[in-house]
């Protein structure tokens, strides 16, 4: 027992951190970057670790790197515990002031070009010791680096599944659907989404939440064309989506922030309008149930995120 109890006792967050982006990278020189060590000392805390566990975690030669089965149990077990570290330290350092000290945001990238300007304002403004990193990704990232303490919250578009991680909402925003100025929709009345030919509908890339809920929206006789997986044009961004559209190779639904934002400016892209129901999306803020700051995020930063939307 006192033999197990120094063992866990030495375990080091540094060198299971280590272990962490050798498995994350497979490769000894990227995994010390990462890390900012040199790859000697990487080398040697994991070899050290090695020892203190007495079992192999890491094979090597000159071809590949790979972790051994026990490994890779210890690397997912590491990830919880260096979570729980991080949370440890600001639960600690938040004993002085939640409002103080560094906090790491991620945000969506068809949300993060129209509000961090006047988000990152308001936060100076209004909490001016809290230092706010922010962080642009895809929903599956940001959620991931939840999950293992790499962020303290996350902006994304709802619905998605959340596993444990609890959300907040912010604000619903509506989709808008545009178009080129002479594209037939753009010259008659109100249009029902259903009874848009999907196999015009542009669409982002996999991996963004917005591709999700443009096909969610379409009616399930559309969906069942798999107009989603069909689509000869896929946008990396908002931006290319819109040049896309005011080319004239289809249309698509856009954020209504952006196109508020003057995504649309100096373009022939204009609103079509809907007919009821217009689709939507929930703008909340993600972040984990056992946040040391769970009760700072929710009665001081939602509000702060809703920003005009509060009321």
């Amino acid at each position: 027992m006192n033999t197990l109890n120094t063992q866990a006792t030495a375990l080091s967050l540094k060198q299971l951190g280590y272990l962490l982006a050798v498995a994350e990278t497979l490769n000894f020189t990227r995994a010390a970057e990462l890390c900012f060590v040199t790859q000697s000392t990487l080398s040697g805390g994991i070899a050290e670790r090695e020892r203190t566990l007495g079992v192999q975690l890491v094979e090597r030669d000159r071809q590949r790197v790979a972790l051994t089965p026990v490994g890779v149990e210890v690397a997912q077990r590491a990830q919880s515990i260096l979570s729980a570290g991080r949370d440890l330290v600001t639960r600690a350092q938040m004993a002085a002031d939640p409002a103080s000290g560094e906090f790491r945001l991620g945000v969506i990238p068809t949300i993060a070009p129209f509000i961090l300007g006047d988000l990152l304002g308001c936060v100076k403004n209004q909490l001016p010791d809290l230092v706010l990193r922010v962080r642009e990704s895809q929903t599956a990232a940001l959620l991931q680096e939840l999950e293992q303490g790499a962020l303290d919250a996350a902006i994304i578009a709802l619905p998605v599944e959340l596993g444990k991680l609890q959300a907040f909402t912010l604000y619903e925003e509506k989709l808008r659907l545009v178009a080129h100025k002479n594209d037939p929709m753009c010259k008659g009345g109100p249009v029902a989404l259903r009874e848009v030919d999907t196999r015009r509908m542009l669409l982002l890339e996999k991996g963004h939440c917005l591709r999700d809920h443009t096909v969610s929206a379409c009616s399930t006789s559309q969906r069942n064309t798999e107009s989603g997986e069909n689509s000869l044009v896929e946008a990396s961004s908002l931006n290319t989506m819109v040049q896309l559209v005011n080319s004239g190779l289809g249309c698509a639904l856009l954020p209504d922030m952006a196109i508020k934002a003057g995504l649309l400016n100096n373009t022939g892209v204009q609103i079509v309008e809907l007919r009821s129901p217009v689709p939507s999306r929930q703008i909340a803020l993600v972040t984990r149930r056992s946040h040391p700051k769970l009760n700072f995020i929710d009665r001081v930063l939602c509000p702060i995120f809703k920003g005009d939307h509060a009321n």
